[in-house]
């Protein structure tokens, strides 16, 4: 089972936001004063985005009730949007004199963060409008009330649309705020009830019941078995698959040496929490080589309670969660890790796990496994999500987001995209090769993470061979977000500028292991076969396996710095391009033409072989329309780390 962190389809597809998103401001512009559907006269100011995409003529139900139920966030922008912006990119820039100027979120605070008078401006405004306030913070007003309060506040009014079979109601025209708060809005999110629910990014990801194994046979390092009695493919006999590397491979092939990351907190994003992480971690790391935990290492963050747990499949994020912990521990075993649990996995809860990390700078690294479809984004979302990662950036911290697992999109979506947040000009996006490490740990090759899947028909042939795109690293280039300044002179115009007209953000940034036929092994507690609860250990990939082994890389190099956080580290990624810092990935590592391709058996049922095997040949290097080239590319950014990479940032 492969699964890749996209929301339930929200349908706001061709969203041409780039000039409400400009790579200085960073937020939503608003629009000049314009009259309303809602009978309101102009002197008003639009907030972009908030109309979605789907809410067409063709779908309009009509108007909805003035009694239906709404809950907002309306999103503040606090004083000075603009120079937060501008320090964000200053501070990150190794070419700037701010360049690692650091501030304390109190410093933050108090230089961008919404006044008082701001505050109470908005709140005034809310209530006048007949809603209910029921929460405020430094960077948001929570309300609820009727479609009639909700029209007079946001100044449009609340139809109803079809989209995807149901029924949804969303703004029929872009919502705005009084000319009183402009200063003060940035943007509100919650006026369309459509469901935003977001997956992880793990390729063989299962739930914690029923237990899931890998059948066998395997190799214990790249090419260390092979079945000759099996078809040929690309001219040779492939490999069984790895049964799953471990900390000291991972740590050997991406440049570790002696460092271990100590002193370096590696926060961790995604929803719920696992109830066993701890015993399962410490197990973990004691079978397979990596150091015990000291007290306190891995502490958690949690909300007090949980939402749409059988919407997001909330068991189903406890592996996610185990597979974060375990890879950043093995690549940087002497990290602090603090797991940040969401609510749900709906924007607005993984926004407040994010904004706690910020508001209490609980690390300087995040690793978030998690992201959608940049067709389901809207500004307005983006927005929230760009002024938290500005803040972070402006105190010395550093977001890294999954890729994505489906390759260009194209086979799940009919379109080519790149996924979000990944796309944001202020986080890493981290794409995913496949990984070779040979006899005694040494780094043989790496290429892009794309498998095409054949089975070993009945008559002894790889059926369909090379066979159907299984899976890939997510990349691409973003319909929505301009280029930003370090990407400039480095990523080809046939690239970022691959949708006509001006140089877009091409994803990734860099890159790791990601295909889950190299991937890592991971040991978690599920339901055996017999009904019980038990531990038990199975190889995992995905981009979501990529992002935290990047963030232990990134503690790495932290350590390497004598502390001296990195932040947003984009800049730096680039400043090092075309250096011996990196592995420059490519699609045909052992030559032009020399296909590359792993043999896998499986257990039919997931668990164990009462129903039998089956026997599959997985192809390496081959991801949808996404090529790894030499130089940077939309599978692997810049590469992977090298040898170099952790001891470039040595003082």
């Amino acid at each position: 089972m492969r699964a890749s962190r996209t929301r339930s389809p929200r349908a706001r597809a061709g969203l041409a936001w780039a000039a409400a998103l400009p790579l200085v401001a960073g937020t939503l512009a608003l629009g000049a004063p314009a009259a309303d559907a809602a009978g309101h006269d102009g002197g008003r100011h639009a907030l972009q985005g908030t109309k979605p995409q789907w809410a067409t003529d063709q779908a309009d139900q009509g108007a909805a009730a003035d009694s239906t139920g709404v809950t907002a966030r309306v999103y503040l922008a606090g004083r000075d949007a603009k120079g937060l912006a501008e320090y964000a990119k200053a501070v990150s820039d190794p070419h700037s004199a701010a360049y690692g100027k650091y501030l304390s979120p109190a410093q933050v605070r108090a230089r961008y963060g919404a006044t008082k008078d701001q505050i109470a401006r908005v709140t005034a405004w809310l209530k006048k409008s007949g809603l209910t306030v029921t929460g405020t913070t430094n960077r948001f007003v929570t309300v609820k009330g009727d479609a009639a309060a909700a029209q007079r506040a946001f100044a449009t009014d609340l139809h109803n649309y079809r989209k995807n079979g149901h029924t949804y109601h969303a703004p029929s025209a872009t919502a705005s705020a009084p000319g009183s708060v402009s200063d003060a809005v940035l943007t509100v999110t919650g006026l369309d009830n459509a469901p935003r629910f977001a997956q992880h990014h793990s390729a063989q990801l299962p739930p914690p019941s029923p237990v899931f194994r890998n059948a066998g046979p395997f190799s214990s390092y790249y090419g260390s078995r092979t079945n000759t009695g099996l078809p040929s493919a690309f001219g040779g006999k492939a490999p069984y698959a790895i049964k799953g590397y471990t900390g000291k491979q991972l740590r050997a092939a991406y440049g570790a040496k002696n460092w271990t990351g100590k002193g370096v907190t590696v926060a961790i994003t995604d929803a719920y929490a696992s109830p066993t992480i701890a015993k399962d971690a410490d197990t973990y790391a004691h079978r397979n080589g990596d150091p015990r935990y000291r007290k306190g290492q891995l502490s958690q963050v949690l909300p007090k309670d949980y939402t749409h747990i059988a919407d997001c499949g909330a068991a189903g994020w406890y592996g996610e969660e185990t597979l974060d912990v375990e890879a950043v521990h093995a690549v940087a075993p002497a990290s602090d890790i603090v797991y940040v649990g969401s609510a749900s996995c709906q924007d607005d809860d993984l926004l407040d796990s994010l904004g706690k990390v910020v508001d209490g700078h609980l690390a300087d690294i995040v690793s978030n496994s998690w992201g959608d479809v940049e067709a389901n984004e809207t500004p307005d979302v983006a927005a929230a999500y760009d002024q938290l990662f500005q803040q972070g950036a402006v105190q010395g911290i550093g977001f890294y987001f999954s890729s994505g697992d489906d390759g260009d999109e194209v086979a799940k979506t009919g379109s080519k995209q790149v996924g979000t947040p990944a796309n944001s000009a202020w986080v890493t996006a981290v794409g995913g090769t496949s990984l070779a490490i040979g006899k005694g740990n040494t780094y043989q090759w790496e290429t892009g993470w794309g498998t095409q899947k054949s089975v070993l028909s009945k008559d002894g042939d790889w059926t369909d061979f090379p066979g159907t795109f299984n899976g890939g690293a997510g990349g691409g280039t973003s319909k929505s977000v301009p280029q930003p300044f370090y990407q400039r002179g480095v990523v080809p115009d046939g690239l970022a500028k691959a949708n006509g007209g001006s140089a877009m953000r091409t994803v990734p940034d860099i890159s790791a292991v990601a295909d889950p036929n190299t991937g890592f092994l991971v040991g978690q507690t599920q339901t055996l076969p017999n009904g019980k609860l038990g531990y038990d250990e199975y190889r995992i990939g995905g981009t979501s396996l990529a992002a935290p082994v990047i963030a232990g890389v990134q503690a790495l190099a932290t350590q390497a710095r004598h502390g001296v956080a990195i932040g947003f580290a984009n800049p730096a990624i680039y400043q090092r391009y075309g250096t011996a810092a990196y592995h420059d990935v490519t699609d045909h590592p052992l030559g032009a033409g020399r296909g590359l391709a792993v043999v896998r058996v499986d257990y039919v049922n997931g668990a164990d072989a009462a129903k039998g095997t089956t026997t599959s040949l997985r192809t390496l290097g081959q991801d949808s329309s996404l090529h790894a080239t030499v130089g940077y590319d939309n599978v692997t950014g810049v590469g992977s780390p090298g040898a170099g990479y952790v001891s470039s940032y040595r003082p």
